[in-house]
């Protein structure tokens, strides 16, 4: 079936509907910026790190901690997010300012799946296996219908991203892009195949210059990247060359951005 989509922008979040593309079911997707160094919602508090509120249907997941639990559950107590609603917690490394908010959310009487990279060290593994169910993804794997783990892709530190999937194309989530952000994405293609709606997330390009950017920006294009909400470890400077270069199709980031994407329209 053909849906028509189209971009609607809000005050804090932004609906994401583009494109023309045949698809058979989808699922609502709505992604809440919990925790990032830059700031959307003025009510926030910004720290550095990155989470990231995956809400797909039936469905609730969280993507990184973050690097103070305090801070992301207050953010979520703004927001309105109930920690009990979170089933499964997917960390895309083990540095900690994506890792460190784990435990207070633990502290909070939450239970949820964890997902981990297969080389994450053992030590926390067995220190998170003793209070929720730990597993070590290696492979690209489907966490809940619609939503995959890239699979681990090696670098230093590992990592692993996210690959959603709606009615637009598929949304790729990544936490520090340590790979490299076109490694990661080129990986989210090769897991599912579809246009790619949005990248979001840390890109790693803080310590590189404009030549380099410019250079992964063609790269992205080239592999049919439509929309870039670049934050975290991107960088000001790189921040503002996707602006400029994705035009429209640049989605600002930061704590406290919402976007939705709607699995159908009526």
């Amino acid at each position: 079936m053909m849906k028509r989509v189209r971009w609607v922008a809000l005050a804090t979040a932004v609906v994401l509907v583009l494109g023309v593309v045949a698809v058979d079911a989808a699922a609502d997707l709505t992604l809440t910026i919990l925790f990032d160094n830059t700031v959307y919602d003025e009510r926030l508090e910004a720290d550095w790190g990155f989470a990231a509120l995956v809400e797909y249907g039936e469905h609730t997941i969280l993507f990184d901690t973050g690097n103070s639990g305090s801070i992301l559950l207050a953010n979520m107590g703004t927001l309105g997010v109930d920690p009990e609603t979170i089933e499964i917690i997917v960390l895309s490394h083990i540095h900690g300012d994506h890792v460190n908010g784990l435990f207070a959310l633990l502290d909070a009487g939450i239970s949820p799946t964890v997902y981990v990279p297969d080389r994450f060290p053992q030590w926390f593994v067995e220190r998170v296996g003793k209070r929720c169910e730990v597993v070590e993804v290696s492979d690209s794997v489907e966490i809940v219908p619609g939503v995959h783990s890239t699979g681990e892709l090696v670098a230093s530190p590992v990592e692993q991203g996210l690959v959603i999937e709606t009615v637009c194309g598929i949304v790729v989530v990544t936490g520090c892009a340590h790979p490299g952000i076109v490694r990661i994405v080129e990986r989210a293609k090769g897991v599912v195949d579809d246009e790619i709606k949005l990248v979001v997330g840390g890109f790693h390009l803080l310590q590189h210059g404009k030549t380099h950017v410019l250079r992964v920006i063609d790269d992205l294009r080239a592999l049919g990247v439509r929309g870039a909400c670049p934050t975290h470890c991107t960088g000001d400077d790189a921040i503002a060359l996707f602006a400029e270069e994705f035009g429209d199709d640049y989605v600002r980031g930061g704590v406290g951005r919402i976007i939705h994407i709607l699995g159908s329209l009526e």
